[in-house]
């Protein structure tokens, strides 16, 4: 069973019905005007952790997410196409929301992994491969791997854990075609981004990408797309096997929850409010993250 996730009620927003909300996202069917049936996708500054999401939000957080996978989508204009119809939205979501197309969407969490860390790490302390990849003895949290490697996941209902998939898994969940497709481009988006964040001096360790296939065939990018929540972003000059890395994304939130708040992740109860200070030093961390990547000032 899903835990219970406590998402705030999405507003409503004239001309749209609302469909759905994850933890992040709020999604919208547009009922009228240039772009009738198609989607409004709209990121909230809501932040999760430890499948929950937290009554404290980050300021500014959904425009940041929202900028970054614009960019992103441009970086990568060039190996997939991309689900992002319009940004002209209603100014009540101006900055933090997209129009976009209705896919089919894939039942595969995407992710493409060149550094050992996260739920890849402990799948290999315990058998010494990542979803059926063997890899060498010996690496450790933050090892770069020989080669970046493909490690699916399942799509978990809200509130459950996306679970690490093996190749075969992904073959028989939509097809020996579809699969070897979604590995090639989930490969090819994460050999362009690594490349373009060590330019920046950052390194991509992981990211998480999801793909969906339009009326005629065409498999495109969807959802985000290389924001720190659905990779990993590290300071190059500070990595170093052999330890947690610093990194640009929500885990100064995990660890004020896991440390100095008292609270217990196994209890079941909710997590506590974010204190000023971790809200703003989160915020900060994200703006690093956007204005290193991009080049723009936030």
């Amino acid at each position: 069973m899903a835990a219970e996730l406590n998402i705030p009620a999405a507003p409503p927003i004239e001309g749209t019905t609302h469909l759905h909300s994850g933890k992040v996202r709020d999604l919208y069917r547009i009922d009228s005007g240039q772009h009738e049936g198609r989607l409004l996708m709209v990121a909230s500054d809501r932040i999760s952790a430890y499948d929950f999401v937290l009554d404290t939000t980050i300021p500014d957080k959904g425009e940041i997410l929202t900028r970054m996978s614009l960019w992103w989508f441009d970086q990568l204009a060039g190996l997939v196409g991309n689900h992002v119809v319009s940004t002209d939205v209603p100014a009540s979501v101006a900055g933090r929301a997209v129009v976009c197309e209705r896919l089919d969407m894939f039942p595969v969490e995407c992710v493409a992994r060149g550094y050992l860390t996260g739920s890849g790490l402990l799948d290999y302390q315990r058998s010494g491969e990542v979803c059926g990849i063997p890899l060498p003895a010996g690496l450790q949290d933050g090892s770069r791997l020989p080669e970046p490697i493909f490690t699916p996941a399942t799509k978990a209902e809200l509130g459950d854990h996306d679970e690490n998939v093996d190749y075969e898994a992904v073959v028989e969940a939509v097809g020996d075609d579809a699969a070897a497709e979604l590995r090639m481009l989930t490969m090819e988006v994460y050999g362009k981004a690594h490349l373009v964040a060590r330019e920046r001096g950052i390194i991509l360790a992981d990211t998480k990408l999801e793909f969906g296939r339009r009326p005629d065939g065409t498999t495109i990018l969807a959802d985000e797309v290389l924001t720190p929540d659905s990779s990993r972003f590290w300071p190059a000059d500070e990595w170093q096997p052999g330890r947690a890395q610093a990194s640009y994304d929500k885990q100064i939130v995990r660890d004020w929850l896991t440390g100095e708040s008292g609270w217990d992740r196994t209890s079941g109860e909710a997590p506590p409010p974010l204190p000023e200070a971790v809200v703003d030093r989160t915020r900060a961390r994200y703006v690093e993250a956007y204005e290193l990547l991009t080049g723009e000032t936030f």
